[in-house]
């Protein structure tokens, strides 16, 4: 009689615990972030003409042109089409604003710029077949600090280099910015 007590107990302390857990991980509610999408389930196909660049910087609209595409393939599902197009469910609009670079700190012994800071200000607008806006920021600023070289023999200009991180950082940010609805 004691062992058959023992199993029944032990089969039902099993079973409790199962459930528990059960509910424990799946019942939770959670997500991870960067995996859930809040644009509409209709939408497949994004058009991300190349931006405008309202500044004097060589490029740099193309850069971040280039590394929002290059996000939204890697983190979506979505086709992703260079150009306006008639196919695409929504397109994805952006401004270089403004894009300057400031020095941040000077060498105390020589008075030299030791860092810089440059500064790109954007604004993006996403907008279905419609014309409805799906998501816009008209004052996206990111920053990228850099040092510069003190070196005249070994001068590298560090600043597009700098843009080129800052535009990586503003890509991601923007993706999951628009993905997650914030």
């Amino acid at each position: 009689m004691k062992s058959m007590c023992t199993k029944t107990g032990r089969s039902q302390f099993l079973t409790i615990v199962v459930l528990v857990l059960s509910v424990t991980v799946c019942g939770c509610g959670y997500h991870t972030a960067g995996h859930a999408s809040r644009l509409a389930k209709n939408l497949h196909v994004i058009a991300i003409p190349g931006f405008t660049n309202q500044t004097q910087t060589y490029r740099l609209e193309q850069l971040l042109t280039q590394n929002v595409v290059r996000e939204f393939i890697s983190r979506t599902n979505y086709q992703v089409l260079n150009s306006m197009s008639d196919s695409a469910d929504a397109t994805l609009k952006g401004v270089v604003v403004s894009a300057a670079a400031s020095p941040l700190t000077y060498d105390a012994q020589t008075g030299r710029v030791s860092s810089s800071v440059v500064i790109v200000t954007m604004r993006v607008t996403l907008t279905n077949r419609a014309g409805k806006i799906l998501f816009e920021n008209q004052n996206y600023t990111f920053r990228e600090q850099y040092q510069v070289s003190q070196e005249i023999a070994s001068f590298f200009n560090e600043e597009t280099p700098a843009l080129q991180r800052m535009s990586r950082d503003f890509a991601r940010t923007l993706v999951s910015d628009i993905l997650e609805a914030y």
